[in-house]
Protein backbone atom coordinates (compact mmCIF):
# COMPACT_ATOMS: atom_id res chain seq x y z
CA UNK A 1 0.00 0.00 0.00
CA UNK A 2 1.71 3.47 -0.68
CA UNK A 3 0.10 5.61 1.35
CA UNK A 4 -1.92 5.22 5.26
CA UNK A 5 -3.94 7.46 7.51
CA UNK A 6 -3.60 9.04 10.92
CA UNK A 7 -6.81 9.15 13.33
CA UNK A 8 -5.97 11.82 15.64
CA UNK A 9 -7.90 12.21 18.87
CA UNK A 10 -6.83 15.24 20.90
CA UNK A 11 -8.03 15.75 24.62
CA UNK A 12 -8.25 18.69 26.52
CA UNK A 13 -6.14 18.52 29.38
CA UNK A 14 -8.57 19.67 32.06
CA UNK A 15 -11.89 17.90 30.46
CA UNK A 16 -10.33 14.54 29.44
CA UNK A 17 -13.39 13.19 28.18
CA UNK A 18 -14.29 16.04 25.62
CA UNK A 19 -12.58 15.63 22.36
CA UNK A 20 -11.27 18.17 21.29
CA UNK A 21 -10.05 17.83 17.98
CA UNK A 22 -10.51 14.89 15.62
CA UNK A 23 -8.34 15.14 12.37
CA UNK A 24 -8.22 12.81 9.53
CA UNK A 25 -4.90 12.73 7.82
CA UNK A 26 -3.47 11.49 4.66
CA UNK A 27 0.04 9.99 4.90
CA UNK A 28 2.65 9.72 1.92
CA UNK A 29 4.12 6.88 3.71
CA UNK A 30 2.87 4.11 6.02
CA UNK A 31 3.79 3.40 9.41
CA UNK A 32 2.05 0.80 12.23
CA UNK A 33 3.14 3.19 15.11
CA UNK A 34 1.71 4.91 17.64
CA UNK A 35 3.46 7.71 19.23
CA UNK A 36 2.61 11.61 20.25
CA UNK A 37 2.53 14.65 18.10
CA UNK A 38 3.75 18.05 18.65
CA UNK A 39 0.70 19.44 20.50
CA UNK A 40 0.07 18.02 24.23
CA UNK A 41 -2.21 14.78 25.03
CA UNK A 42 -2.44 14.29 20.56
CA UNK A 43 -1.92 10.79 19.56
CA UNK A 44 -1.78 9.34 16.47
CA UNK A 45 -2.65 5.81 14.94
CA UNK A 46 -1.18 5.31 11.47
CA UNK A 47 -3.10 2.34 9.96
CA UNK A 48 -1.77 0.92 6.40
CA UNK A 49 -4.42 -1.88 5.73
CA UNK A 50 -7.44 -0.95 3.73
CA UNK A 51 -9.80 -2.75 5.64
CA UNK A 52 -8.59 -1.09 8.64
CA UNK A 53 -8.70 2.41 7.18
CA UNK A 54 -12.58 1.79 6.21
CA UNK A 55 -13.32 1.01 10.01
CA UNK A 56 -10.96 4.26 10.75
CA UNK A 57 -13.00 6.67 8.45
CA UNK A 58 -16.33 5.20 9.78
CA UNK A 59 -15.56 5.79 13.46
CA UNK A 60 -14.32 9.16 12.59
CA UNK A 61 -17.23 10.35 10.89
CA UNK A 62 -19.61 8.82 13.72
CA UNK A 63 -17.46 10.88 16.09
CA UNK A 64 -17.61 13.90 13.91
CA UNK A 65 -21.47 13.49 14.51
CA UNK A 66 -22.07 12.40 17.91
CA UNK A 67 -19.40 13.58 20.29
CA UNK A 68 -19.62 17.31 21.58
CA UNK A 69 -16.15 18.78 19.06
CA UNK A 70 -14.99 22.04 18.76
CA UNK A 71 -12.95 20.84 15.82
CA UNK A 72 -13.35 18.35 12.99
CA UNK A 73 -10.70 18.55 10.64
CA UNK A 74 -9.57 17.14 7.76
CA UNK A 75 -5.84 17.57 6.44
CA UNK A 76 -4.80 17.01 3.23
CA UNK A 77 -0.76 17.31 3.06
CA UNK A 78 0.34 18.96 -0.25
CA UNK A 79 3.52 18.23 -2.13
CA UNK A 80 5.66 20.93 -3.41
CA UNK A 81 7.43 19.67 -6.91
CA UNK A 82 8.64 21.25 -9.77
CA UNK A 83 6.59 23.44 -11.71
CA UNK A 84 6.33 23.25 -15.36
CA UNK A 85 8.29 25.97 -15.96
CA UNK A 86 11.51 24.86 -13.76
CA UNK A 87 10.75 21.32 -15.82
CA UNK A 88 10.96 23.29 -19.46
CA UNK A 89 14.26 25.30 -17.99
CA UNK A 90 16.29 21.56 -17.39
CA UNK A 91 14.95 21.01 -20.61
CA UNK A 92 15.90 24.01 -22.25
CA UNK A 93 12.29 24.49 -23.90
CA UNK A 94 11.15 27.38 -21.82
CA UNK A 95 11.43 29.93 -24.44
CA UNK A 96 9.60 27.57 -26.91
CA UNK A 97 7.09 26.93 -24.36
CA UNK A 98 6.26 30.40 -23.41
CA UNK A 99 6.12 31.31 -27.24
CA UNK A 100 2.92 28.91 -27.82
CA UNK A 101 1.84 29.39 -24.45
CA UNK A 102 1.93 32.47 -23.09
CA UNK A 103 0.86 33.18 -19.89
CA UNK A 104 -2.84 34.69 -19.93
CA UNK A 105 -5.36 34.87 -16.82
CA UNK A 106 -8.23 34.89 -18.83
CA UNK A 107 -10.43 32.95 -16.42
CA UNK A 108 -11.93 36.77 -15.74
CA UNK A 109 -12.34 38.60 -19.04
CA UNK A 110 -15.54 37.25 -20.23
CA UNK A 111 -18.31 36.64 -17.87
CA UNK A 112 -21.05 35.70 -20.30
CA UNK A 113 -19.05 32.16 -20.37
CA UNK A 114 -19.57 31.70 -16.21
CA UNK A 115 -22.40 29.42 -16.60
CA UNK A 116 -21.33 27.18 -19.64
CA UNK A 117 -17.84 27.18 -19.29
CA UNK A 118 -15.52 27.56 -16.36
CA UNK A 119 -12.36 30.05 -17.28
CA UNK A 120 -8.90 28.73 -15.79
CA UNK A 121 -5.35 29.99 -16.60
CA UNK A 122 -2.25 28.40 -17.81
CA UNK A 123 0.08 29.17 -15.20
CA UNK A 124 3.85 26.91 -15.49
CA UNK A 125 4.80 28.04 -12.29
CA UNK A 126 2.03 26.24 -10.21
CA UNK A 127 3.71 23.51 -8.01
CA UNK A 128 1.39 22.51 -5.27
CA UNK A 129 -0.99 19.48 -5.56
CA UNK A 130 -2.24 17.00 -3.81
CA UNK A 131 -3.93 13.18 -3.63
CA UNK A 132 -7.79 12.33 -3.60
CA UNK A 133 -9.15 9.21 -5.54
CA UNK A 134 -12.30 8.31 -6.86
CA UNK A 135 -14.79 5.70 -7.70
CA UNK A 136 -15.33 2.47 -6.17
CA UNK A 137 -12.61 0.56 -5.68
CA UNK A 138 -10.68 3.97 -5.61
CA UNK A 139 -8.52 5.33 -8.31
CA UNK A 140 -5.85 8.10 -7.15
CA UNK A 141 -5.09 11.14 -8.78
CA UNK A 142 -3.00 14.40 -8.31
CA UNK A 143 -5.02 17.85 -8.45
CA UNK A 144 -4.55 21.51 -7.92
CA UNK A 145 -6.57 22.63 -4.97
CA UNK A 146 -7.73 25.56 -6.68
CA UNK A 147 -9.75 28.72 -4.96
CA UNK A 148 -10.21 30.02 -8.41
CA UNK A 149 -12.26 28.16 -9.78
CA UNK A 150 -15.15 25.29 -8.67
CA UNK A 151 -15.19 22.59 -10.96
CA UNK A 152 -13.55 18.87 -10.16
CA UNK A 153 -12.09 17.50 -12.81
CA UNK A 154 -9.93 14.66 -13.94
CA UNK A 155 -8.46 12.95 -17.73
CA UNK A 156 -10.41 10.24 -18.66
CA UNK A 157 -9.79 7.16 -20.75
CA UNK A 158 -11.72 8.43 -23.25
CA UNK A 159 -8.96 11.10 -24.00
CA UNK A 160 -6.71 10.73 -26.85
CA UNK A 161 -5.05 14.15 -26.14
CA UNK A 162 -0.96 13.81 -25.98
CA UNK A 163 -1.80 15.64 -22.51
CA UNK A 164 -4.00 13.12 -21.03
CA UNK A 165 -1.54 10.13 -22.28
CA UNK A 166 1.30 11.47 -19.51
CA UNK A 167 -1.28 11.55 -16.74
CA UNK A 168 -3.55 9.02 -14.75
CA UNK A 169 -6.72 8.62 -16.77
CA UNK A 170 -10.31 7.66 -14.95
CA UNK A 171 -11.67 4.82 -16.02
CA UNK A 172 -15.66 4.92 -15.02
CA UNK A 173 -16.26 1.14 -16.14
CA UNK A 174 -14.21 0.01 -13.20
CA UNK A 175 -15.78 2.18 -10.73
CA UNK A 176 -19.61 0.24 -9.27
CA UNK A 177 -20.63 3.94 -8.05
CA UNK A 178 -20.32 5.48 -11.40
CA UNK A 179 -23.24 7.50 -12.76
CA UNK A 180 -23.16 9.55 -15.83
CA UNK A 181 -24.29 12.91 -15.39
CA UNK A 182 -25.40 13.44 -19.39
CA UNK A 183 -23.60 16.76 -19.35
CA UNK A 184 -20.60 17.97 -21.41
CA UNK A 185 -18.35 20.32 -19.86
CA UNK A 186 -15.96 23.12 -21.58
CA UNK A 187 -13.33 24.76 -19.42
CA UNK A 188 -11.64 27.63 -21.59
CA UNK A 189 -7.52 28.48 -21.35
CA UNK A 190 -5.97 31.61 -22.66
CA UNK A 191 -4.18 28.85 -25.13
CA UNK A 192 -6.98 26.06 -25.70
CA UNK A 193 -9.24 24.15 -23.94
CA UNK A 194 -10.32 20.58 -22.19
CA UNK A 195 -13.66 19.61 -23.31
CA UNK A 196 -15.45 16.89 -22.02
CA UNK A 197 -18.81 15.13 -19.63
CA UNK A 198 -19.86 14.59 -15.94
CA UNK A 199 -20.60 12.46 -14.55
CA UNK A 200 -21.22 11.14 -10.35
CA UNK A 201 -18.96 9.12 -7.77
CA UNK A 202 -17.42 9.22 -4.42
CA UNK A 203 -14.49 11.65 -4.10
CA UNK A 204 -12.47 10.55 -1.12
CA UNK A 205 -10.05 13.67 0.36
CA UNK A 206 -8.05 13.57 3.26
CA UNK A 207 -9.62 9.83 3.82
CA UNK A 208 -13.33 11.41 3.98
CA UNK A 209 -15.55 10.22 1.35
CA UNK A 210 -17.80 12.70 -0.30
CA UNK A 211 -21.19 11.09 -1.88
CA UNK A 212 -22.42 11.49 -5.01
CA UNK A 213 -19.82 14.16 -6.02
CA UNK A 214 -20.74 16.01 -9.76
CA UNK A 215 -17.24 16.22 -11.57
CA UNK A 216 -16.16 16.34 -15.07
CA UNK A 217 -13.83 13.37 -17.25
CA UNK A 218 -12.20 15.46 -19.89
CA UNK A 219 -12.19 13.80 -23.48
CA UNK A 220 -10.06 16.69 -24.78
CA UNK A 221 -7.52 19.07 -23.66
CA UNK A 222 -5.13 21.58 -24.73
CA UNK A 223 -1.54 21.02 -25.60
CA UNK A 224 -0.04 22.92 -22.85
CA UNK A 225 -1.56 20.71 -20.55
CA UNK A 226 1.11 17.56 -21.29
CA UNK A 227 3.72 20.26 -18.85
CA UNK A 228 1.23 20.24 -16.12
CA UNK A 229 2.66 18.03 -13.03
CA UNK A 230 -1.24 17.28 -11.46
CA UNK A 231 -3.80 15.06 -13.31
CA UNK A 232 -6.44 17.60 -12.68
CA UNK A 233 -8.06 20.68 -11.01
CA UNK A 234 -10.23 20.68 -7.63
CA UNK A 235 -12.42 23.88 -6.96
CA UNK A 236 -12.72 25.30 -4.03
CA UNK A 237 -14.24 28.47 -5.16
CA UNK A 238 -18.68 29.37 -4.83
CA UNK A 239 -21.30 27.16 -6.85
CA UNK A 240 -21.96 30.62 -8.61
CA UNK A 241 -18.61 30.23 -11.08
CA UNK A 242 -19.31 26.61 -11.71
CA UNK A 243 -19.55 25.56 -14.79
CA UNK A 244 -23.16 23.72 -15.84
CA UNK A 245 -24.30 24.36 -12.41
CA UNK A 246 -22.15 21.82 -10.74
CA UNK A 247 -22.02 21.48 -7.10
CA UNK A 248 -18.55 21.75 -5.96
CA UNK A 249 -16.67 19.54 -3.56
CA UNK A 250 -16.54 21.85 -0.40
CA UNK A 251 -20.09 22.48 -0.68
CA UNK A 252 -21.21 18.94 -1.00
CA UNK A 253 -19.02 18.40 2.31
CA UNK A 254 -20.85 20.93 4.03
CA UNK A 255 -24.02 19.56 3.00
CA UNK A 256 -23.07 15.99 3.84
CA UNK A 257 -22.00 17.19 7.50
CA UNK A 258 -18.24 15.98 6.62
CA UNK A 259 -16.93 19.28 8.79
CA UNK A 260 -18.13 20.46 11.91
CA UNK A 261 -17.42 24.02 10.32
CA UNK A 262 -17.94 25.72 7.17
CA UNK A 263 -14.22 26.84 6.44
CA UNK A 264 -11.12 25.72 4.99
CA UNK A 265 -7.30 27.09 4.94
CA UNK A 266 -4.32 26.39 3.09
CA UNK A 267 -0.73 26.59 4.13
CA UNK A 268 1.94 26.46 1.54
CA UNK A 269 5.68 25.49 2.46
CA UNK A 270 8.27 28.59 1.15
CA UNK A 271 10.99 26.09 0.26
CA UNK A 272 10.25 22.61 1.27
CA UNK A 273 8.35 19.97 -1.33
CA UNK A 274 6.61 18.27 2.41
CA UNK A 275 4.59 20.65 4.89
CA UNK A 276 1.93 22.37 3.09
CA UNK A 277 -1.44 21.03 3.33
CA UNK A 278 -5.39 22.17 2.74
CA UNK A 279 -7.15 22.00 6.39
CA UNK A 280 -10.92 21.61 5.62
CA UNK A 281 -12.95 22.13 8.55
CA UNK A 282 -11.17 24.49 10.46
CA UNK A 283 -7.36 26.08 10.85
CA UNK A 284 -4.16 24.71 12.08
CA UNK A 285 -2.56 26.95 14.57
CA UNK A 286 0.72 24.93 13.94
CA UNK A 287 0.83 26.99 10.91
CA UNK A 288 0.31 30.66 11.64
CA UNK A 289 1.40 33.13 14.80
CA UNK A 290 -0.13 36.18 15.76
CA UNK A 291 -3.67 37.37 15.61
CA UNK A 292 -6.02 36.05 12.20
CA UNK A 293 -7.57 39.28 10.46
CA UNK A 294 -10.65 38.50 9.23
CA UNK A 295 -11.86 40.64 5.96
CA UNK A 296 -15.42 40.46 4.13
CA UNK A 297 -15.48 39.56 0.52
CA UNK A 298 -16.60 42.02 -1.82
CA UNK A 299 -17.73 39.61 -3.95
CA UNK A 300 -19.04 35.83 -3.59
CA UNK A 301 -17.93 34.41 -6.56
CA UNK A 302 -14.06 33.92 -5.98
CA UNK A 303 -13.13 34.76 -2.90
CA UNK A 304 -12.58 38.40 -3.90
CA UNK A 305 -11.46 41.06 -1.75
CA UNK A 306 -10.96 45.19 -1.59
CA UNK A 307 -7.84 46.12 -1.63
CA UNK A 308 -6.53 49.64 -0.29
CA UNK A 309 -3.98 50.23 -1.37
CA UNK A 310 -0.20 48.69 -2.32
CA UNK A 311 2.77 50.82 -1.30
CA UNK A 312 6.70 50.92 -1.73
CA UNK A 313 8.68 52.73 0.97
CA UNK A 314 5.54 54.00 2.44
CA UNK A 315 4.56 55.50 -1.17
CA UNK A 316 1.42 54.31 -2.95
CA UNK A 317 2.58 52.49 -6.12
CA UNK A 318 -0.55 50.73 -7.28
CA UNK A 319 -4.14 50.19 -6.70
CA UNK A 320 -4.31 53.68 -6.03
CA UNK A 321 -7.88 54.39 -4.31
CA UNK A 322 -8.85 50.64 -3.70
CA UNK A 323 -9.02 47.57 -5.79
CA UNK A 324 -10.42 43.87 -6.52
CA UNK A 325 -8.71 41.15 -5.71
CA UNK A 326 -8.90 37.68 -5.07
CA UNK A 327 -7.04 35.20 -3.04
CA UNK A 328 -6.44 32.08 -5.30
CA UNK A 329 -4.33 29.18 -4.69
CA UNK A 330 -4.74 28.40 -8.37
CA UNK A 331 -2.47 30.90 -9.42
CA UNK A 332 1.58 30.90 -8.65
CA UNK A 333 2.15 35.12 -8.93
CA UNK A 334 0.58 38.15 -8.20
CA UNK A 335 -1.29 39.40 -11.47
CA UNK A 336 -2.68 43.20 -11.78
CA UNK A 337 -3.01 45.89 -14.11
CA UNK A 338 -0.10 45.87 -16.57
CA UNK A 339 0.40 49.78 -15.59
CA UNK A 340 -0.08 49.03 -12.20
CA UNK A 341 2.56 46.21 -12.00
CA UNK A 342 5.07 48.09 -14.03
CA UNK A 343 4.72 50.62 -11.79
CA UNK A 344 5.20 48.36 -8.67
CA UNK A 345 8.63 46.99 -10.35
CA UNK A 346 10.24 49.90 -11.05
CA UNK A 347 9.50 51.20 -7.42
CA UNK A 348 11.52 47.50 -5.99
CA UNK A 349 13.90 47.96 -9.55
CA UNK A 350 12.97 45.41 -11.37
CA UNK A 351 13.38 45.69 -15.40
CA UNK A 352 11.56 43.80 -18.22
CA UNK A 353 13.36 41.18 -19.87
CA UNK A 354 11.69 38.52 -22.07
CA UNK A 355 8.33 38.49 -20.56
CA UNK A 356 9.50 38.69 -16.86
CA UNK A 357 10.15 41.79 -14.14
CA UNK A 358 13.84 40.82 -13.73
CA UNK A 359 16.34 41.88 -10.93
CA UNK A 360 19.80 41.47 -10.12
CA UNK A 361 20.15 38.63 -8.02
CA UNK A 362 22.60 39.84 -5.74
CA UNK A 363 20.38 42.93 -4.62
CA UNK A 364 17.71 40.83 -2.99
CA UNK A 365 18.72 41.71 0.71
CA UNK A 366 18.49 45.05 -0.09
CA UNK A 367 15.30 45.57 -1.90
CA UNK A 368 12.57 47.38 -0.33
CA UNK A 369 8.98 45.42 0.53
CA UNK A 370 5.58 45.35 -0.94
CA UNK A 371 2.61 46.22 0.90
CA UNK A 372 -0.87 45.52 0.39
CA UNK A 373 -3.17 47.29 2.77
CA UNK A 374 -6.56 45.32 3.08
CA UNK A 375 -9.28 45.88 5.66
CA UNK A 376 -7.14 48.63 7.52
CA UNK A 377 -3.97 46.03 8.02
CA UNK A 378 -0.65 45.97 6.19
CA UNK A 379 0.02 42.97 4.79
CA UNK A 380 3.95 43.15 3.92
CA UNK A 381 5.68 40.77 1.69
CA UNK A 382 9.58 41.03 1.62
CA UNK A 383 12.01 40.40 -1.33
CA UNK A 384 13.08 37.27 -0.19
CA UNK A 385 9.02 36.28 -0.54
CA UNK A 386 8.16 37.58 -4.21
CA UNK A 387 12.01 37.61 -5.83
CA UNK A 388 12.27 33.92 -7.63
CA UNK A 389 15.62 32.35 -8.39
CA UNK A 390 16.16 30.53 -11.19
CA UNK A 391 19.14 28.41 -12.05
CA UNK A 392 18.88 29.10 -15.65
CA UNK A 393 17.23 32.57 -16.08
CA UNK A 394 18.44 34.54 -12.92
CA UNK A 395 16.28 36.51 -10.64
CA UNK A 396 13.06 37.71 -10.96
CA UNK A 397 10.06 39.00 -9.59
CA UNK A 398 6.64 37.08 -9.12
CA UNK A 399 4.56 40.02 -10.13
CA UNK A 400 2.94 39.76 -14.13
CA UNK A 401 0.22 41.56 -16.03
CA UNK A 402 -3.02 40.75 -17.35
CA UNK A 403 -5.67 42.72 -19.47
CA UNK A 404 -8.39 42.58 -16.00
CA UNK A 405 -8.48 44.64 -13.64
CA UNK A 406 -9.43 42.25 -10.73
CA UNK A 407 -5.95 41.32 -9.37
CA UNK A 408 -4.74 38.00 -8.12
CA UNK A 409 -2.79 37.50 -4.95
CA UNK A 410 -1.59 34.14 -5.99
CA UNK A 411 1.15 31.58 -3.89
CA UNK A 412 3.61 33.88 -3.48
CA UNK A 413 1.14 35.73 -0.97
CA UNK A 414 -0.34 32.82 0.43
CA UNK A 415 3.46 31.35 1.39
CA UNK A 416 3.70 34.64 3.63
CA UNK A 417 -0.08 34.37 4.90
CA UNK A 418 -2.29 31.92 6.17
CA UNK A 419 -5.08 31.82 4.20
CA UNK A 420 -8.93 30.87 5.62
CA UNK A 421 -11.93 30.93 4.03
CA UNK A 422 -14.94 30.96 5.69
CA UNK A 423 -17.86 29.96 3.85
CA UNK A 424 -19.95 30.77 7.12
CA UNK A 425 -19.23 33.69 7.16
CA UNK A 426 -18.04 34.75 3.24
CA UNK A 427 -14.73 35.93 5.09
CA UNK A 428 -11.05 35.49 3.94
CA UNK A 429 -8.55 35.44 7.03
CA UNK A 430 -5.11 36.25 7.10
CA UNK A 431 -2.27 35.47 9.71
CA UNK A 432 1.17 35.30 9.51
CA UNK A 433 2.72 31.96 8.30
CA UNK A 434 5.21 30.47 10.53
Amino acid sequence: MAGGYSLIVAIKQRRVRTVDRLYIRQHTHTSQITHPQASTGERVLQVTTEETRHHIMKWAIVLCAVVALSECIIQVPLIKGKSARESLEEQGLWNEYRGKFPFNPTRFDDQSLYVSSEQMTNDADLAYFGVISIGTPPQSFTVIFDTGSSNLWIPSVYCSSAACANHKRFNPSLSSTFKNAGKSLSIQYGTGSMTGFEGFDTVVVGGIPVKNQIFGLSQSEAPFMAHMKADGILGLAYPRLAASQATPVFDNMMTQHLVNQDMFSVYLTRNSAVGSMVTFGGVDTNHYSGQIAWIPLSSQMYWQITVDSVTVNGQIVACNGGCQAIVDTGTSNIVGPQADISSMARAVGAHSANGDNVVNCNNINNMPSMVFHIHGQAFTLPASTYVRQSTYYGCRTGLQSSSSDLWILGDIFIRQYYSIFSRAQNMVGLALAR
